[in-house]
C-alpha cells in the first residue's frame, strides 16, 4: 500500500523540520545567529490517467486525469538573513553590522571565513580578533598604550594613546557581501564559508553602496522569534502525529484485507 511509504516520507520530513526548529530555539541568544527554515517538495507522481488524454472516439478530453503523489522530501534548509535587533553592550570592541555585510576572518588554515558576530577582542599581539582568536581582515593592530578606541560607522579605527590628545588612525575595517547569502556554508562558531552557490565576495568599506554600517558598543542579536518558532514546532508535531495516524490506518486496512476469505 503506497500510503505506508507516503506517510513515512511525511514523518521523516517533519522530523527534519523539528530538528531545524530546535536548532533555531537553541541559538536564540547566539550573537548574530540567522534562523533557518526547512522547505519541502512533493515527490514523483504515479499517473493512472493523464490529463488531456482522449476518452472517446468523439474526441472528448479527460479534464483532470488521475495522479497519486509519492510523498514529500526536503528541498532546502534556507537561512533567513533578516536583520537582528541591536543590543547595547558599551564594550568598545563590540561591533554590530547595521545592514548587509560580513566581517572577514582569517582561519588557521589560511582560508577566509565570514561572520556577522562582532563581539571582538584584542589578542596578545594587539590585533582585533574573534572570540576564537581568529584575526579580523584587514588586520588592525591596537597599540598597547591605547587609552581609548573609536570605530566609526564607515569602519575607520582611531586610537588615543597615553600622553596624546589627538587620536590617530590605525586602520579601516572592511565588510564582504555576497550575491546569494543563503548559499554560504555554515561551519559552526558563528562562521560561514563561500561556496559556488554564494558567489565570490565583494569587499568594501562600511557605508558604501550596498554595504551596511558599523555600530560600536553594540552587538547584533539573533533574529529568532520565539513565539513563531514555538508555533511552528506545534504545527510540525501535529503533522508528524497525523502522518503516523495514516500509517496506523493503512496497516489496519491491510490487516482487514488479509482476513478476507474466499
Amino acid at each position: 500500500m503506497q500510503a505506508l511509504r507516503t506517510a513515512a516520507t511525511g514523518m521523516a520530513a517533519q522530523q527534519m523540520n523539528v530538528e531545524v526548529i530546535s536548532n533555531n530555539i537553541a541559538n536564540m541568544n547566539t550573537i548574530a545567529f540567522k534562523r533557518q527554515r526547512a522547505e519541502f517538495q512533493d515527490l514523483l507522481y504515479q499517473t493512472f490517467e493523464a490529463a488531456g488524454s482522449q476518452s472517446s472516439d468523439q474526441g472528448t478530453i479527460v479534464p483532470t486525469g488521475v495522479q497519486v503523489g509519492g510523498g514529500v522530501k526536503a528541498g532546502a534548509v534556507y537561512r533567513v538573513s533578516t536583520q537582528g535587533s541591536l543590543t547595547r553592550t558599551d564594550n568598545q570592541y563590540d561591533l554590530a553590522i547595521d545592514g548587509r555585510g560580513y566581517f572577514q576572518v582569517l582561519m588557521p588554515s589560511g582560508e577566509t571565513a565570514y561572520t556577522r558576530a562582532g563581539n571582538l577582542a584584542v589578542s596578545d599581539q594587539g590585533q582585533l580578533v574573534t572570540q576564537d582568536g581568529y584575526t579580523v581582515q584587514p588586520a588592525i593592530t591596537i597599540p598597547g598604550d591605547a587609552v581609548s578606541v573609536s570605530i566609526s560607522k564607515s569602519g575607520q579605527v582611531e586610537v588615543t594613546q597615553a600622553g596624546q590628545t589627538n587620536p590617530s588612525v590605525v586602520g579601516v575595517l572592511e565588510l564582504a557581501t555576497f550575491v546569494n547569502e543563503g548559499g554560504l556554508n555554515a561551519i559552526g562558531g558563528n562562521l560561514l564559508k563561500e561556496t559556488a552557490a554564494s558567489g565570490s565576495p565583494t569587499s568594501g568599506t562600511p557605508g558604501s553602496v550596498g554595504i551596511g554600517t558599523l555600530v560600536q558598543g553594540y552587538t547584533e542579536a539573533s533574529n529568532v522569534d520565539a513565539v513563531a518558532e514555538i508555533t511552528a514546532l506545534i504545527v510540525a508535531q501535529r503533522a508528524y502525529e497525523m502522518n503516523s495516524k495514516v500509517i496506523s490506518t493503512a496497516d489496519s486496512m491491510l490487516a482487514t484485507a488479509n482476513q478476507v476469505k474466499s
